[in-house]
């Protein structure tokens, strides 16, 4: 039986310094293995172990890197293990395919949006209506299909968050915060269509899943088993489902231990 593994990556397998959360001496802590660099600098890791599970579960099942990033952002990253098939972007709005995106997948994703939700350049107006300098870093717009700040995040009002929360809701939007990032994301526009899309090419008989955020529940739902780590969005509203592991490690550890777990069903599989 072929089973499909649809992952997020930041902050489920890949962490930024800053996200690893080590916990440990320094003399203890477990060998990294740098697997993004950005303008010279490394950026994203996961430990050795890690890169050793993703390896074989990529030789195992169908491993499907699954993530907000745009197409640009997404092939800096060079996983280890068999190189995706496919590769599912912009929060569900481009299906990569050997590194190209699916142009009938695209449109009909744009269908949707059309239909279903408030345009982007509304949400865009309302943003830059509403933030303010002092803690507002960037406002971005991501493929022409979603929009995200940077912000400073020790001085992002809650308040705020839960009114565009409300308001965006109102439009068909969702507001994920996730680090430094506020994300306003069309409702439509998912992980878990894309994966159902890569489960109907592949013939997957079952679906696993892991990660961290709001954005992540959706595909977290959709698959037959899922993971989540002791960090991220999820963990602190202490978000379950029932088919849902809640691995109580945080930072670069807990993807160690998600891929440890999703290997072993694979294998059982």
């Amino acid at each position: 039986m072929t089973v499909l593994v649809a992952s997020d990556l930041d902050r489920t397998l890949i962490y930024s310094p800053a996200a690893l959360a080590l916990g440990v001496p320094d003399a203890q802590a477990p060998r990294l293995l740098c697997v993004e660099v950005h303008e010279g600098r490394p950026l994203s890791f996961l430990t050795e172990t890690a890169a050793r599970l993703l390896t074989e579960l990529g030789e195992a099942a169908v491993f499907v890197p699954t993530t907000t990033r745009t197409r640009k952002q997404y092939q800096r990253i060079h996983l280890p293990g068999p190189a995706p098939k496919f590769a599912i972007c912009a929060n569900g709005g481009h299906l990569l395919v050997d590194g190209v995106s699916d142009p009938d997948w695209h449109a009909l994703v744009l269908a949707r949006l059309a239909d279903e939700c408030a345009p982007l350049a509304e949400i865009q107006d309302h943003l830059a209506a509403t933030t303010d300098p002092a803690w507002l870093r960037k406002l971005r717009v991501a493929e022409d299909l979603f929009a995200y700040l940077v912000v400073e995040r020790e001085l992002l009002p809650e308040q705020w968050v839960k009114e565009l929360a409300v308001w965006a809701e109102e439009r068909g939007w969702t507001v994920s915060v996730q680090g430094r990032k506020v994300y306003a994301v069309p409702k439509p526009l998912t992980k878990s269509a894309a994966m159902r899309e890569v489960a109907r090419r592949t013939d997957a008989g079952r679906t696993l899943a892991a990660g961290d955020s709001l954005l992540d529940a959706d595909l977290l739902l959709a698959a037959d088993l899922s993971w989540r780590p002791g960090h991220g969005e999820l963990a602190d509203a202490g978000w379950h489902a029932p088919q849902l592991t809640a691995v109580a490690q945080k930072g670069v550890m807990a993807g160690e231990e998600m891929l440890r777990g999703m290997l072993r069903v694979v294998r059982g599989s």
